[in-house]
């Protein structure tokens, strides 16, 4: 049996996985990432740079991608839970535009698969959260794009939370899914 279950969802490639914990009164051991049980199933790297952030209740990163350099990413949450998402950006698959969203916590231990070609964002549904990902390529800041996290042409269902969304004056400037040229992406 495997350490990892590789659950697919309606977007071909994001995965949801749940990793195998081994737990006692002493407190639990997993694995969160085995190169080859990822690759069966249709996770590969190489992963070059692994990155984490703490941000607080409210807080919404994204949605963002890398027009060169395109990193696919393994996300996880290790302490608190934020709702995760990916939307498809790629020209020629059949859910352009479309996207999924997983809720991600400590307690769940799951961890999320976004593919290269697909911007992506988290909302912190907890007063505090800490974000960790692996990517498989390096951050490239002139080559950094976002979308609009709210744009209705897209329609993501973000959860309710109380207070305002908190965004970085970067992540307020990036306008809706229609205003974007993706030809970048057109290799996926």
């Amino acid at each position: 049996m495997g350490k990892f279950n590789f659950i697919g969802t309606d977007i071909d490639g994001v995965i949801i996985i749940e990793p195998t914990v081994f737990g006692d009164s002493r407190g639990y051991f997993m694995e969160t990432y085995q190169n080859e049980e990822f690759a069966a199933a249709g996770i590969k790297g190489p992963f070059v740079q692994d990155n984490q952030s703490k941000s607080t209740k409210g807080v919404l990163r994204g949605l963002h991608f890398q027009k060169e350099h395109t990193q696919g990413k393994l996300v996880r949450v290790i302490s608190g839970e934020v709702f995760d998402v990916a939307v498809d950006c790629r020209p020629n698959s059949k859910t352009f535009g479309k996207w999924v969203g997983v809720t991600l916590s400590a307690e769940n231990k799951n961890q999320f698969y976004i593919p290269e070609g697909f911007a992506h964002g988290f909302l912190v549904l907890s007063d505090e959260a800490e974000f960790t990902y692996k990517c498989t390529d390096y951050y490239t800041p002139s080559a950094e794009g976002g979308v609009k996290w709210d744009d209705p042409e897209i329609g993501i269902v973000w959860p309710s939370i109380d207070g305002e969304i908190k965004l970085s004056e970067k992540d307020k400037l990036h306008e809706g899914f229609s205003a974007q040229s993706y030809s970048f992406f057109e290799r996926w």
